[in-house]
C-alpha cells in the first residue's frame, strides 16, 4: 500500500505546500482561483517547494496539453478518466524517482507482475519468457504506466545514449515484447501512438 504525506489541494498562494511540506502534490489543472499550470509554476519558483514531486490531473488529453503540463514543472501527467490503480502506480514511480519511496522489487500493472529479485514476469498467472532487452523494455514501461514515450526516449533509456542503434530497432523489440506478453490474453497492453511512440496502457 502507498503510504505517504499527500497534498491534494492548494490555496491561491500555495501556502499549504510550504507549511505542510508534503511528499507529493496531486494537482488538478482546473482550479477555481487559478489554473493548476500556474500553481505548478509557483511551486517550482519557490525554493521551499521546488523539489516537491507534482502529479498533474486533467481532462485535457491532447499531446500539446501534456507537454505544457510537463513543461510547467509537473513530474507526471495523468489524463481523466483513470483507474485508481494506475494513479497509485504513477505516484509511486514519481516518489521513487524523488527518493521519497524505496525501490520496489515487484512491479505490477493490470495482470502483469514483474519480480526483479527472481527476474521473472507473470501475466494472469502464466510465466512469460522474455529476452534481456524485452525484459528491460517492459521494466521501463512499468515505471510509468500510461505514459507515452517516443522512440528516441525509449532508445536512450533502454539501450543507452552512447549506443548507435537505428530507431526501427525499438519497433522490432516492441513487436517481440507484444508477442511475449500477449500470448495468454486477448488484451494488448502496448499502445501505439502514431507519430508519438508507445505506452504500456490497458485503456485504448
Amino acid at each position: 500500500m502507498l503510504r505517504t504525506k499527500l497534498l491534494t489541494t492548494l490555496d491561491r498562494n500555495s501556502n499549504i505546500a510550504r507549511e505542510q511540506k508534503p511528499d507529493l502534490v496531486l494537482l488538478d489543472w482546473m482550479l477555481p482561483l487559478m489554473s493548476g499550470i500556474e500553481v505548478c509554476r509557483q511551486l517550482r519558483r519557490n525554493p521551499e517547494t521546488r523539489e516537491i514531486p507534482i502529479v498533474m490531473l486533467t481532462a485535457r488529453g491532447e499531446e500539446g496539453d501534456k507537454l505544457r503540463g510537463l513543461d510547467s514543472g509537473a513530474d507526471d501527467y495523468v489524463t481523466k478518466p483513470f483507474s485508481l490503480s494506475e494513479l497509485v502506480a504513477r505516484m509511486r514511480t514519481v516518489l521513487r524517482r524523488s527518493g521519497s519511496l524505496p525501490g520496489d522489487e515487484v512491479l505490477r500493472y493490470a495482470d502483469i507482475i514483474m519480480d526483479l529479485a527472481s527476474h521473472r514476469v507473470r501475466r494472469n498467472g502464466h510465466e512469460l519468457h522474455l529476452g534481456p532487452t524485452e525484459f528491460k523494455l517492459l521494466w521501463f514501461f512499468l515505471q510509468s504506466p500510461g505514459r507515452v514515450f517516443s522512440r528516441e526516449r525509449i532508445l536512450d533509456r533502454v539501450w543507452g545514449q552512447d549506443v548507435s542503434i537505428e530507431l526501427r530497432t525499438v519497433d522490432v523489440h516492441i513487436r517481440r515484447l507484444r508477442k511475449a506478453i500477449n500470448g495468454h490474453s486477448d488484451a494488448d497492453l502496448i499502445r501505439t501512438v502514431r507519430s508519438a511512440g508507445y505506452a504500456l496502457d490497458l485503456h485504448k
